[in-house]
């Protein structure tokens, strides 16, 4: 315990307690069971549970959504002994699904759940406290069912709250409100040792012990102040009630035990996950400890005569809203409730219910504020239909009937985005031609059997398909059964050649490999110039996306071992950033690679260049510049060395053009750099064509192209120029500079 933490959490913990106590006696009330029965469990849920626990935020005690259940057990099973047994096993329970880990489940629950519980428990909150608030206090507090056990519903009980409200307690309430309201939005929400709940308490009784009898009219009397059942000390083991392990062969016994473990558990589960999102320190809540704490602390309210335990939302809500610090404030709130029975009583039964109601008001207000509306709104109807539904749900039945419709709801919409999304689909244009690429996502189960077996049959007669299971953890047996049937069957009566590739071991089928993306002969020679560009820009428009495609390399090195039929030859710098294979996304065999600082043109170059053409058979010649040069720094910056400006001394004239002089620029001027290195990959493709008749001839008669391309290394992305030659330089030497663009 970190003593730091108490000037935050003692506080917390009053708040806590004072809310938690008339909560508790209520829920007693509306289970059938002896009042005494929910004080056990507050004091249980918060001694017991709050110390075996590791949450920091999490506060334990008797579950309001538990309590039909009780009601419904307890008459099932003759006597509240006989269900203390029961609660008994339920604890057992809890701590074996702890101890098996089954925790993990808490996780897997939908945020949208998790935010429409918050809010529908806000709603609730406000609605269930305004006629406390007003001072009718015929319904008993922790009372969360739209149909009571007085025949009156949520709504009926506000109506009559209105026509029979208590003068004094209204007031109370509202002023109550006002402080809470605007306490956050003062100086004094700084002080953290004293929160403004514990001031609207202590403002209540004493508004009412001493102000108000001097206005009768506004006196709050007893039937509307907290009422803790007078409890003779001297005779405390009277009020514990012991389980009756007589009838632990009744299988009636081990139904209601089954039943109380999974709903608490699933309650506890739920509002753990419910609480770390409203913690401001976003810390976790172990859920399997947390299991084994509550079934730890469901087995002593068992033995000791109380009801079920779970994580309570309403109380962790009050507990952060009051500043707590660490899990001391749910200790603390539990050793107060005891206290409360010994000594407290007298002053507590001093403290107005509608103080306490304001104090939940507030709280629903924070819970289900509209910003949360409109954010789960934004999402759309994915998101916010289950969410709206929760909140429906538990607003006109109760909190585990509304929590189960929920999930329900989220679960459909799950499963139906399972249903149309467990594969992407696409075409795409390779050199080779296009094909239709399939690829699986990472969890494919049976409900996506009928979408990916639709998506197959209808591919075209004739097409190119790969089935991508790369990202495949996991792929169920009635799909890999379609998969095999496509394969073996469809794909051969329909000529379709089909890549079947990334299938782990595990399964009976394997990869298939009936074609390779590598370009052969045939297909070179058909290729023009303008459809070689297209392909290029296509590839890297994938690079830049994030989409590039899985290239099966070993597969292309056995297919280009003896043979190579690029498309294209790539004059490029030698920069490690600028690899054209990878920014063009291409494969092994479709481009040739020449690498020379600033991509200028020698004889070696050339030479290169026409054995490219005339005896490889490449269509394209890409002269490719880059942003953030270094040859072209260094020729702005006038070098010394022989070899140096021998490389820097060709790119003198594009620096001409923009009518400069080597030096009298920066090299950090990017928009100068941009232009330069445009120009001078132009200059380049001029002096190709102009020092060889071979390549000058060839892309005259459009049987080979030739073009500039400029690649930025900030984005990845490669602009080509217009692949007309004519007077081009001349025309971007007039523009002013930095006006070049793509």
């Amino acid at each position: 315990m970190n003593l730091l933490n108490l000037k935050k959490d003692i506080p917390a913990s009053i708040v806590v307690f004072l809310v938690a106590l008339p909560l508790c006696l209520g829920i007693a009330l509306a289970s059938g069971a002896p009042l005494f029965a929910g004080v056990i469990s507050g004091i249980l849920g918060g001694i017991l549970v709050g110390a075996l626990s590791k949450s920091h935020t999490s506060v334990s005690g008797p579950a309001a959504g538990l309590a039909a259940v009780v009601l419904s057990a307890i008459t099932q099973l003759d006597s509240f002994e006989v269900f203390l047994t029961a609660l008994f096993l339920a604890g057992i329970l809890q701590v074996i699904l702890g101890l098996l880990k089954t925790g993990f489940i808490a996780h897997y629950i939908p945020s949208n759940v998790i935010k429409g519980l918050l809010a529908a428990i806000g709603i609730l909150l406000i609605l269930k406290q305004i006629p406390h608030a007003m001072g009718y206090d015929q319904d008993y507090e922790g009372d969360f069912t739209f149909f009571q056990r007085d025949g009156e519903n949520t709504f009926t009980e506000l109506w009559k709250a209105v026509n029979f409200f208590t003068p004094g307690a209204l007031l109370l309430s509202i002023v109550s409100m006002l402080i809470l309201f605007y306490w956050e939005r003062s100086p004094l929400k700084k002080i953290t040792f004293f929160p403004a709940s514990l001031l609207v308490v202590i403002l209540g009784v004493l508004l009412n012990e001493f102000v108000f009898p001097f206005f009768p009219v506004l006196v709050i009397e007893a039937s509307h102040l907290v009422s803790l059942p007078p409890i003779d000390t001297s005779q405390l083991a009277s009020y514990l009630h012991l389980p009756d392990f007589s009838y632990l062969a009744d299988y009636r016994v081990f139904t209601v035990a089954l039943t109380i473990a999974l709903v608490a558990s699933l309650e506890t589960l739920l509002n753990i996950e419910a609480v770390n999102k409203l913690d401001p320190h976003k810390r976790e809540s172990p859920p399997n400890r947390e299991l084994v704490a509550q079934g730890v602390g469901n087995m002593a309210a068992g033995l000791l005569g109380g009801l079920p335990i779970t994580s309570v939302i309403v109380r962790s809500s009050v507990n952060l809203n009051a500043g707590n610090a660490s899990k001391f404030s749910a200790i603390l709130h539990g050793v107060l409730m005891l206290a409360s029975v010994l000594v407290l009583s007298p002053v507590l039964n001093l403290i107005p219910l509608s103080s306490l109601a304001a104090i939940l008001i507030m709280t629903g207000y924070k819970l289900a504020k509209l910003s949360l509306f409109k954010e789960m709104y934004g999402k759309g109807g994915q998101q916010f239909i289950p969410f709206a539904v929760t909140i429906l749900a538990i607003v006109f039945t109760d909190l585990l009937m509304g929590i189960l419709i929920g999930l329900a709801v989220s679960i459909f919409y799950l499963l139906r985005s399972n249903f149309h999304n467990p594969f992407t689909l696409g075409q795409e244009q390779l050199p080779m031609g296009e094909l239709v690429r399939m690829e699986l996502s990472e969890e494919v189960s049976f409900l996506n059997k009928a979408s990916i077996k639709d998506t197959l049959w209808q591919v075209p007669e004739n097409s190119k398909v790969i089935i991508d299971a790369t990202r495949s953890t996991f792929i169920d047996e009635d799909v890999l059964e379609v998969l095999t049937d496509f394969r073996t069957t469809v794909a051969k009566e329909r000529g379709i050649q089909l890549n079947l590739i990334g299938l782990q071991d595990k399964y009976e089928l394997k990869n298939h490999v009936q074609f390779i993306n590598v370009l052969d002969k045939e297909t070179q020679q058909k290729l023009t110039p303008d459809q070689i560009v297209a392909l290029l820009q296509t590839g890297n428009d994938r690079f830049v996306q994030g989409q590039s495609q899985e290239k099966n390399y070993q597969h292309q090195v056995n297919a280009t071992a003896t043979r190579q039929s690029p498309m294209a030859v790539i004059v490029a710098c030698i920069d490690s950033r600028t690899s054209p294979e990878i920014v063009f996304d291409a494969g092994l065999g479709d481009l040739l690679i020449i690498r020379i600082a600033g991509n200028i043109a020698s004889r070696a170059i050339i030479g290169s260049l026409e054995i490219a053409v005339q005896k490889i058979g490449a269509k394209l010649i890409v002269v490719m510049g880059h942003s953030n040069c270094g040859a072209i720094g260094l020729a702005l910056q006038q070098p010394s060395g022989e070899y140096i400006r021998a490389v820097t001394s060709k790119i003198d004239k594009a620096i001409a053009q923009c009518g400069l002089s080597p030096g009298s620029i920066d090299a950090g001027n990017g928009a100068v750099m941009e232009r330069i290195t445009r120009l001078n990959a132009r200059n380049t493709i001029e002096e190709i064509l102009e020092r060889s008749s071979e390549l000058k001839s060839r892309v005259a008669s459009a049987d080979i192209g030739i073009v500039a391309a400029y690649y930025d290394t900030a984005s990845g992305k490669v602009y080509f120029e217009p692949s007309k030659v004519d007077s081009l330089p001349n025309q971007w030497a007039a523009q002013p500079i930095g006006t070049l663009k793509e």
